[in-house]
Formats: C-alpha cells, structure tokens, sequence
C-alpha cells in the first residue's frame, strides 16, 4: 500500500528543535521549489533525501558514492557539485566548511543565519537559529562599513552523547 502524499507544513513554532520528519521537510522543499519556479530533479531531491537520511554533515564524495549504490546509476563529481549549489541556493541546503560537509536546512522555509554547533566526535551538527545573533552582527558590520553576505557560524565541541561515551 502506497503511502499517502505528505502535505508540506512551514513550521511556525520559534521554540522549534527541528523535530520535523525528513518526508515532511522534503515536501516543502519541493513546494518551495514549485513556488519559486524551480525545478526541483529527480536528483536534486534524492541529494536532499540522502542528507536527510544520512543525519549528519555529508560531503559531496560521500553523497556520489550513496547515489550509486541506492540508485545503481554512476553519477559525478561535477553533477553532485552542481545539485549541491543549487541546493543552497534555495536556501535547502547549508555548506559546514570546516567539515567541507553539507546539510540539509531544518527550516529553509525562514530567513535566518546559519549557526552550527558541530561534534568533533561523532561529526553530528545542530543548526541553531537565534535572531539576537543576526541581529548583533548586523550591527557590528554596519560599525565597521561592512555589507555581509553570507553569515555562518561553526561553533566544534563534543556533543552530549559523545561527552558521556568519553566520561563512563
């Protein structure tokens, strides 16, 4: 039995933990994408359900080597690369650079800085929003004359399943 179409819902709560499912957050990227007037490919969405998937940061070998062996078609570095920008550009995907490492954005469907909290254990990542950060290095740019751009911030540590691994 098929199951039923999943109906992309933007979340609305500002407590939100991303405890969203990975059908659901697919949905709406691909709602997003049809609002847009973007085409969301075969490809494209099977890049965004394998970070998913995949639950922590993925780099691009890693993501070419699952396509492969899920789909049994041979697809390539410059492919992924391209499905990878693209998916940022839509604001579905974010680049962790000190992992060299993608994953997928909990709410794309905000406008909000990326803030990673990532474990040198585990490599496992949280994405936090918090507007008061946003808004702190709006003001300190505009100090310095500065326009950002692109504002992401890394912040590695051990998380707190891998602290108690290392503590027992």
């Amino acid at each position: 039995m098929a199951k039923p179409p999943t109906r992309p819902k933007p979340c609305i709560d500002t407590d939100c933990r991303g405890q969203h499912s990975s059908r659901e957050r697919v949905a709406l990227a691909v709602s997003m994408c049809k609002k847009r007037g973007v085409q969301m490919t075969t490809l494209r969405r099977r890049v965004l359900e394998l970070l998913w998937s995949i639950g922590r940061p993925a780099g691009a070998y890693e993501l070419i080597e699952a396509v492969r062996l899920e789909d049994s078609r041979p697809v390539g570095p410059p492919t992924v690369y391209r499905t990878l920008e693209f998916l940022m550009e839509q604001g579905l995907v974010s680049k962790i650079e000190s992992l060299n490492a993608y994953v997928p954005c909990v709410h794309p469907e905000r406008d909000h800085d990326c803030l990673f909290f990532i474990c040198s254990g585990c490599r496992a990542s949280v994405e936090h929003e918090d507007s008061r950060i946003g808004e702190l290095l709006a003001e300190d740019a505009a100090a310095h004359g500065f326009v950002a751009t692109r504002r992401t911030i890394e912040v590695e540590g051990v998380c707190a399943r891998c602290a108690e691994v290392g503590a027992a």
